[in-house]
């Protein structure tokens, strides 16, 4: 069993998530993995779990947020594609 570095919990199924930075950090869920890991969306505050979107080195949960916060943000297009 492993501690999860967010909650505390010790639990047998936890997990490691290796970083490309060389990190290594034990959760006991991906509910606590995204806590420490997702970046954060720099105009509404959240956590970005999906794709995201990047602007000028800024991470933003959509284009709506980006285009919020950055003249280059206007270039920016949530997009949806169908195989």
């Amino acid at each position: 069993m492993a501690t999860c570095e967010v909650c505390g919990n010790d639990y047998e199924m936890s997990f490691d998530v290796l970083t490309t930075g060389g990190g290594r950090h034990t959760f006991d869920s991906f509910e606590c993995a995204i806590h420490k890991l997702a970046p954060i969306c720099e105009h509404c505050g959240a956590r970005v779990v999906g794709h995201g979107v990047q602007v000028e080195g800024r991470f933003y949960c959509s284009a709506h947020c980006a285009r919020q916060m950055s003249a280059l943000g206007a270039q920016a297009r949530d997009a949806v594609t169908t195989g």
